[in-house]
Formats: C-alpha cells, structure tokens, sequence
C-alpha cells in the first residue's frame, strides 16, 4: 500500500488488492483512524469524523490529479502483470 501523497497529519495510500466491484479510491489515514475518498466524485465512501472532513477534503483535493494518476499507473501495471485480472 504505497502512500501516494502527504498532507499535514493526513496519509494518502492505494493499496494494490482491492475488490474489483469497489470504485477507484484512496485511503486517508491520520490519527490511527481511516477514511477513504471516491476518485471518481471526490466524496467521502466513509463519513469522516465531523471536525476532520473540512481539513481532509481541503488536502485531498490539492493531491487529487496526483493521487489519481498514481492510482492509475499501479492499477493498470497490476493489470498488466495479472493477463488482465485485478486481484
């Protein structure tokens, strides 16, 4: 689970075994706990905690072209090195 961006206490992370059915997304770690942001819309698939949302999309959203073109360049070698088959 490469982290993939940083931001103040926030950790960006794509990690490289996920359901295929999920959309594209990115786990926020910070403070021992975890969200994850839609790559897709930008919306949170979790509700945040409430005093941490505004700070997080504020990060997010400075990273997001970067964290998707990373999510894209590991997912399609995973692709690549599966014959096609994400795991």
């Amino acid at each position: 689970m490469p982290t993939v961006a940083r931001e103040g206490e926030f950790e960006f992370r794509v990690y490289t075994r996920e359901a295929v059915y999920e959309p594209p997304h990115v786990h926020v770690t910070f403070g021992g706990e975890q969200v994850r942001i839609n790559l897709d819309n930008g919306e949170f698939m979790e509700e945040p905690p409430p005093h941490k949302r505004r700070a997080i999309h504020e990060a997010y959203v400075c990273h997001a072209a970067e964290i998707r073109r990373k999510w894209d360049e590991i997912h399609e070698a995973k692709k690549e090195g599966e014959g096609g088959i994400l795991a």
